[in-house]
């Protein structure tokens, strides 16, 4: 077994019976190529490498090798690969240029056909299979009027670029995270375009003295997974987040909170289609006390009164929004669970809850139970990104 199959789809199966060919050109961001390959292979794609000659200086095609398990195309020949794959029947599901020269970006946008990279993007064009480009150069090359220029041009016959980020004078290409989310969001099923989506995420923390401080156990781990795969599926996506062990993906925008009251301030003009709510939210915050409590007492009282109900609030705010809440419980039967859910469901007028125990919090897998309005519910095992793509699931298409 090659080791590349060792790997396949350990992380997801949205590329599961895609074949996707990367065209790898001379920029020194080919040196990610190998990691870029894997990652994809980790949520199912089946990788095609093609190289240009620059390339091949930059990164051996056997490095390439190891890592999609396939010989890179360095060449072409009488075998026409580029037909067979990228033609008008051909088998690709996409072509990713990654990275991208100015070069290769510009002979592309003018039909140029004279590197193994630039022919399959003429045969994908003439094909209308779906063209993602990942831009690598040097900022003064990326700011150039004419590659702006075969830029827009190329935007028009539908191709999506990813990146660049512009930093340290160098449009370095897009995070391996970024490329991957958006070669995904290209091919799944778009069922959330056109959709606002508003995912809470992360732990809040109330203040004790000018120092010390209340909050709650979570990863935020569901909350990023949630919001990543709302925008896989062409939402546009805002991630509020608080205290959290995982950094926001890149691509989706995020406002930032630490309290209840933060929270309550941003619900004041919320306005979308959908929002999760997987945050763990204080439901007590204490009166603060000014300054430092001595840490010299034997004993300390803290005065605890409730906090607003977040969710409340944006029930509230908007009856049309379809609201996701969650339900952590601690040591209770599967049944215990479902019914303590299906209360708050009622309660709180949600679309959707998700209960699940708070052994689950920072672990992967875990397990958890979905419940809607008629009381219908789905047990589900997997990933962080494999329940909140089943989440999605079923607040779009229904239990």
């Amino acid at each position: 077994m090659h080791p590349s199959e060792a790997i396949l789809s350990v992380k997801s199966d949205k590329l599961e019976g895609e074949t996707i060919v990367i065209g790898i050109t001379g920029s020194i961001a080919a040196v990610e190529s190998v990691k870029l390959i894997r990652e994809l292979i980790r949520h199912g794609a089946d990788i095609i490498p093609v190289m240009s000659k620059e390339a091949e200086r930059i990164v051996h095609p056997n490095s390439i090798e190891f890592a999609s398990g396939k010989k890179p195309i360095v060449e072409l020949d009488g075998s026409v690969p580029y037909v067979g794959l990228c033609g008008a029947s051909g088998t690709a599901s996409a072509l990713l240029v990654a990275p991208a020269t100015a070069n290769t970006i510009s002979k592309i946008a003018c039909g140029i056909a004279d590197t193994p990279v630039t022919t399959f993007a003429c045969a994908a064009l003439g094909s209308g299979i779906p063209v993602l480009i990942a831009p690598s150069m040097h900022e003064s090359m990326y700011r150039q009027k004419i590659l702006k220029e075969n830029m827009k041009r190329l935007a028009r016959l539908g191709i999506v670029f990813i990146g660049p980020s512009v930093e340290e004078n160098k449009a370095k290409m897009a995070g391996i995270e970024e490329v991957v989310s958006a070669l995904i969001r290209t091919l799944s099923e778009p069922d959330l375009k056109g959709k606002k989506v508003v995912v809470i995420a992360g732990s809040t923390e109330e203040e004790v003295d000018d120092v010390r401080v209340i909050t709650n156990r979570t990863s935020g781990r569901m909350g990023v997974e949630l919001a990543r795969d709302a925008y896989e599926r062409g939402a546009t996506v805002e991630l509020w987040i608080g205290k959290a062990e995982v950094s926001p993906p890149p691509f989706v925008k995020v406002r930032k909170f630490t309290s209840v009251s933060d929270l309550s301030k941003l619900v004041k003009n919320i306005r979308c289609h959908y929002c999760a709510v997987p945050a763990a939210i204080s439901d007590f915050r204490p009166k603060k006390v000014k300054g430092k409590l001595s840490s010299k007492e034997k004993s300390l009282r803290i005065e605890m009164t409730p906090t607003p109900k977040i969710i409340d609030a944006i029930r509230r705010k908007s009856k049309r929004t379809k609201i996701i809440g969650f339900k952590l419980e601690s040591r209770l039967s599967e049944s215990e669970m479902r019914e303590k859910a299906l209360e708050k469901l009622k309660s709180a007028k949600l679309d959707l809850i998700v209960a699940n125990d708070v052994k689950t919090i920072g672990r992967d897998p875990a397990n958890i139970i979905l419940l809607d309005k008629s009381g219908t519910s789905k047990s589900i095992s997997g990933t962080k990104a494999t329940l909140a793509h089943h989440i999605w699931s079923a607040a779009v298409h229904g239990l």
